[in-house]
């Protein structure tokens, strides 16, 4: 099985300047390498049959990126329309600015089959390829937010992959993401 970062997931996770909730002390030529070289702690089911999780510990100083919201640290939530690529609509997300998260134990790398990226428009040579990847402290996954379960159900055009609406899913990610929240730094 070969895996390769996709050029959705490229700036993502390496941005060309670098960002301190991103992937740190790594090359985008390493993570790959780890990726086909080191196997994984555990493989996870994904959302639909295309997708699968890859648990790795963590070998970099990459932090953990979904904090428990508390009274301690409510102040410091921010929100703004933001859009992932240039082609997607902006939809509403919150982060904290100003918080210093703890480093991730683990990194879910989030793993698309080469059939579903060709219908999704992007090509590769690799089995599978990288479209996100969790910094997490248990070997879990991190419920994919609510508004991209959503955008997932719109369709491709619309930067989702098609796959249908759960609703238990969606209610399931509701009750993480009220409790939590990403960070940018």
């Amino acid at each position: 099985m070969t895996i390769t970062l996709t050029d959705f997931a490229r700036p993502r996770l390496f941005p060309r300047e670098p960002r301190r909730n991103t992937i740190q002390d790594c090359t985008p030529e390493q993570f790959e390498r780890h990726l086909n070289e080191v196997p994984p702690l555990a493989v996870l089911e994904g959302y639909a049959p295309f997708c699968k999780l890859h648990v790795h510990r963590n070998w970099t100083s990459t932090k953990c990126l979904a904090v428990p919201i508390t009274d301690d640290n409510r102040h410091l939530l921010r929100s703004d329309y933001d859009a992932r690529t240039r082609d997607e609509l902006p939809v509403l997300v919150r982060w904290f600015e100003g918080l210093e998260p703890p480093v991730a134990n683990f990194l879910i790398v989030i793993l698309y089959s080469r059939e579903q990226l060709a219908k999704e428009g992007t090509d590769i040579d690799a089995d599978w390829g990288v479209v996100g990847c969790m910094y997490t402290a248990e070997p879990i996954e991190t419920p994919m937010a609510p508004i991209t379960i959503m955008r997932n159900a719109l369709g491709v055009e619309e930067g989702g992959s098609g796959v249908p609406l759960d609703r238990d899913a969606y209610l399931r990610s509701v009750e993480f993401w009220r409790t939590h929240a990403n960070w940018r730094g």
